[in-house]
C-alpha cells in the first residue's frame, strides 16, 4: 500500500544516510548523488510529500501518465522530470522540453527523433544511452559493443547532448559486477575521445542495491519501493 507522509519521510531520511555511508566510502560526497524517486503508478500527492522532503527529481515510465502529473505539479518549479522507461520515437515530441534528462536512448533512430524535435524547437534535450549489460531479451538497451557505435552517431547530432549512460541489471542478489561493468565502459569512451564531451553520468542501482551502485560510481539512482513503500496490487479483470 501507498506509504503516509510521515512514512515517506522517514523513508527519506533513512536513505539520505544510506547514501552518505555509501558516498564516503567510495570517497565521494553527498552532493555527487542525485535520489531519483521513480514515480510509475504514484499519485501527484506522494509525489509532493517527497518532495517536500527533499527530493526534487522525479522518473517517469509512461509518456502519458508523466504529463498528466507534469500538469498538475506544474507550479513547482523545483520540481524536475526525467524520462526512465522505454521511449518510442512518436512520443518524443510531447517531453521534450518539459524533462531535464531522457535515460533510455537505444538506437540511432530514437536519438535522431530527439536530435529533429530539439532541432525544430531550438534546444539542445540530455540524453542517457541505455546499456543492456546481460543482453537479456526482455529488456531494452544496447549491448556493451553496440554503444561504441551509437556514441559516435550521437557525436553528429547537434539537438541533443550525450551526458552519460543508464543501466538496469537482472534482478540478482549480487549486481556489483554491472555497475563496475557499466563504470568501466564509461571511462573507456572518455579515454579513447569519442564523444566530444566527457561524459560523467552514470544512472544505476535501484530501491535493493543502491549503495553498491554507489560504491561503484552511480551518479544517479533510481528509487520506488523504498521511498514510496510498495504499490498496491494491479486488480484482476472482472
Amino acid at each position: 500500500m501507498p506509504e503516509s507522509s510521515l512514512a515517506i519521510a522517514d523513508n527519506i531520511k533513512n536513505i539520505n544516510e544510506k547514501v552518505k555511508t555509501a558516498a564516503v566510502k567510495s570517497g565521494r560526497d553527498f552532493s555527487d548523488i542525485t535520489i531519483l524517486a521513480a514515480s510509475k503508478t504514484r499519485s501527484p500527492g506522494e509525489i509532493l510529500e517527497a518532495f517536500n522532503c527533499g527530493i526534487k527529481v522525479f522518473g517517469e515510465n509512461y509518456v502519458q501518465e508523466f504529463l498528466s502529473k507534469f500538469e498538475l505539479l506544474a507550479g513547482y518549479k523545483d520540481l524536475r522530470w526525467h524520462i526512465i522507461g522505454h521511449l518510442q520515437k512518436n512520443k518524443v515530441k510531447y517531453i521534450t522540453g518539459k524533462v531535464d534528462l531522457i535515460h533510455s536512448v537505444d538506437s540511432v533512430p530514437l536519438a535522431k527523433a530527439v536530435e529533429n524535435r530539439g532541432v525544430s524547437q531550438n534546444i539542445v534535450t540530455d540524453i542517457l544511452i541505455e546499456v543492456n549489460l546481460a543482453c537479456e531479451k526482455t529488456k531494452n538497451g544496447v549491448t556493451i559493443d553496440e554503444t561504441y557505435n551509437l556514441v559516435k552517431e550521437i557525436n553528429k547530432f547537434q539537438g541533443l547532448r550525450l551526458k552519460g549512460l543508464m543501466a538496469m541489471p537482472p534482478l540478482e542478489k549480487n549486481n556489483r559486477k554491472y555497475f563496475k561493468s557499466l563504470r568501466e565502459l564509461l571511462k573507456d569512451i572518455n579515454d579513447k575521445g569519442i564523444y566530444k564531451e566527457k561524459l560523467s553520468t552514470l544512472s544505476m542501482g535501484t530501491s535493493g542495491d543502491f549503495e553498491a551502485a554507489i560504491e561503484e560510481g552511480a551518479t544517479i539512482i533510481r528509487l520506488g519501493t523504498v521511498i514510496f513503500g510498495s504499490r498496491p496490487p494491479k486488480a484482476k479483470p472482472a
